[in-house]
């Protein structure tokens, strides 16, 4: 179905607007919430990503709001056939390095650089990071533990100790082995240009690498080295795969060739400070400084708004009216996203939860695999007021989908079924739920959210209310966290449910139907081993294939129609089983101070690139 969107641009320049624009030297983003981490091979939020965007530059980008043309950053050219770069049938990118390009110490870009990024991104490998997006289409695997498995002929377990030490010197000398026979030979350095060897032909690659949210940016080697980041050689690799975020030198640290440079990030204050790089290869951005600060409370936004203190915030979209009367801005709504906001069920919490109360069904709490039972998860399918969200809450800037699939995408189908708000219906699964127990009993749970977020926490008490309308004894705590704490606690498998968005990497149905649907996903890993069971059964709605076969199988099909209709009985499966709740597919809404010139609406950027904006009285 192809979709159009209308976007009103209103520009409210008042009598009283201001005469001179407010500290014309800066830009003030008051967001929603500081990043998680700044390792950019770690990185996988929007938050992190903003800055990582105007921090390093990556091999191409996309070209504006384009997300199917390039053009070239740190590579010369873009990889096609036609000017011979893509060659061998599609599986070798060769990307040009451009000369003269310095980092933000003074050293000099080079392809050792480029080479050096792309092996530490596959052996750092963290869980739950975007470097699948490299291995599945240069190894047709989604973890780097598999290809080392299947390479030493051993378990992940028995080759390494709890200290990542290898088990024996057989292991090791495999492991050494490893990186020379198969990480080594996938990224070349020939002269002064670097070739990517792909698996198997891969269309979406160029927009897995153009991305700004992190994973594309270019590392300086020399000084990756220097702080600690992998040393570059085959011996010891293991010892720098897989750390915590924290464990990174770059995760409040960084260093690359973009726009700006990272000044610091004021964690107390939520705050990151970005300076004009002046040696920049493109030339200085315009504005000198920026800060990025997450503020939690829309008031002190909107003050922020009507001063002038701030250029740029978030403005949920139950406030588009206050900010379509305020002077001085400019209110975008409407704009494309390609996103989806959803609810995932935990099938395997941490028993060491607190927010799953006594961990048992007694009425105090849950179970650790409360949402194994797909009665359940069907009885909260039915219990969300998806039009009300989207109608009384997003003032309308959002849509109902039937799962985590945005429109205009190959395999959606809008005569899919859709969850509607239905308490009788709710309450008749409850009823089943654990052979009858459930509604018996009752049961006790939090719901989190990242604080600031008002969407996401009036989709939790919308939940909350509805639950205990069905039974009294539906007991759910809202409690809203600070962003990286919501991430970490989702990482450690503590949340029973998480509400969450997912932008996307690259416009391709494999990475919502991957991520969401496939254990190995970056949101299906969090859904536990007994999801990762249930995914991998043979099922004979797929002709004995499992779910993950068959998301693995649409994605390298090559007949466009087949594809298709392998996504929608894809759907079709994952809407019988309630395996994630698309609570709506959001619309966004801009709001700047007019002074503020040269925004481009990008839906897969990460957020604003500053480099391009002035400030014009």
């Amino acid at each position: 179905m192809k979709k159009f969107f209308i976007i009103l641009m209103v520009t409210l320049l008042g009598v009283f607007a201001f005469t001179q624009v407010k500290n014309p030297d800066m830009i003030f983003d008051a967001t929603l919430s500081e990043p998680d981490t700044l390792d950019p091979h770690h990185a996988y939020d929007t938050s992190s990503g903003e800055v990582i965007f105007n921090v390093y530059d990556n091999l191409i980008a996309y070209d504006g709001e384009s997300l199917s043309e390039f053009v070239p950053m740190l590579s010369t050219v873009v990889p096609s056939v036609e000017n011979g770069y893509l060659r061998d049938g599609g599986t070798t990118y060769v990307f040009p390095i451009r000369e003269g390009v310095k980092f933000h110490n003074g050293n000099d870009l080079t392809a050792e650089d480029v080479e050096y990024t792309f092996e530490r991104a596959l052996l750092y490998n963290p869980p739950g990071g975007p470097v699948w997006m490299y291995l599945d289409p240069m190894f047709g695997v989604f973890s780097i533990r598999t290809l080392v498995e299947d390479y030493v002929g051993a378990s992940w377990d028995n080759i390494f100790d709890s200290n990542m030490n290898p088990t024996s010197p057989e292991y090791e000398e495999a492991l050494v082995n490893f990186y020379y026979d198969v990480i080594d030979p996938a990224v070349e350095v020939q002269g002064n240009e670097v070739h990517v060897h792909l698996a198997r032909p891969f269309a979406p690659f160029l927009n897995v690498i153009a991305s700004g949210s992190g994973w594309g940016a270019i590392l300086d080697k020399e000084y990756s080295v220097e702080i600690g980041i992998w040393d570059g050689n085959a011996e010891g690799w293991w010892k720098y795969h897989g750390w915590t975020k924290e464990q990174s030198p770059y995760f409040d640290h960084a260093m690359g060739t973009g726009p700006y440079k990272l000044v610091g990030w004021d964690h107390a204050q939520q705050r990151v400070t970005l300076e004009r790089f002046d040696d920049y290869w493109r030339g200085p951005a315009p504005i000198r400084r920026v800060i990025i600060q997450g503020i939690d409370e829309w008031s002190t936004r909107r003050a922020m708004l009507e001063t002038g203190d701030a250029d740029i915030a978030y403005v949920p979209a139950q406030y588009l009216d206050v900010v379509l009367s305020m002077d001085g801005l400019t209110v975008i709504p409407g704009t494309p996203e390609v996103s989806i906001t959803s609810l995932g069920f935990n099938w395997q919490v941490d028993p060491e939860s607190p927010y799953i109360g006594s961990g048992q069904l007694d009425g105090n709490g849950i179970p650790p695999n409360f949402f194994e039972d797909h009665n359940v998860r069907l009885g909260f399918a039915y219990a969300f007021d998806y039009d009300g969200m989207i109608n009384e809450v997003l003032n309308g800037l959002g849509e109902k989908v039937p799962t985590a699939l945005p429109t205009g995408f190959l395999g959606f189908d809008e005569n899919l079924p859709t969850y509607e708000l239905d308490l009788q219906k709710a309450e008749n699964y409850f009823k089943r739920a654990y052979r009858g127990r459930l509604w018996q009993t009752g049961f006790k749970m939090s719901i989190l959210y990242n604080t600031g977020n008002d969407a996401r926490r009036v989709s939790a008490e919308i939940l909350r209310d509805n639950l205990a309308k069905i039974n009294p004894r539906f007991q759910v705590e809202v409690r809203g966290v600070q962003w990286p704490t919501y991430l970490d606690e989702r990482e450690n498998m503590m949340l029973p449910v998480y509400i969450i968005g997912w932008v996307a990497d690259f416009p391709d149905p494999h990475n919502f139907i991957f991520t969401y649907y496939h254990s190995e996903g970056d949101y299906g890993g969090y859904y536990g081993d007994n999801f990762a069971e249930f995914a991998s059964l043979p099922r004979p709605e797929f002709g004995g294939k499992s779910l993950n076969k068959m998301i693995e199988d649409a994605a390298v099909e090559a007949d466009p129609a087949k594809r298709e209709q392998m996504y929608i009985d894809i759907q079709d499966f994952v809407i019988d089983y309630a395996l994630v709740l698309p609570l709506y597919q959001p619309q966004g809404l801009r709001v700047h101070r007019s002074w503020l010139k040269g925004w481009i609406d990008n839906p897969i950027w990460p957020g604003d690139y500053y480099y391009d904006y002035t400030k014009v009285e």
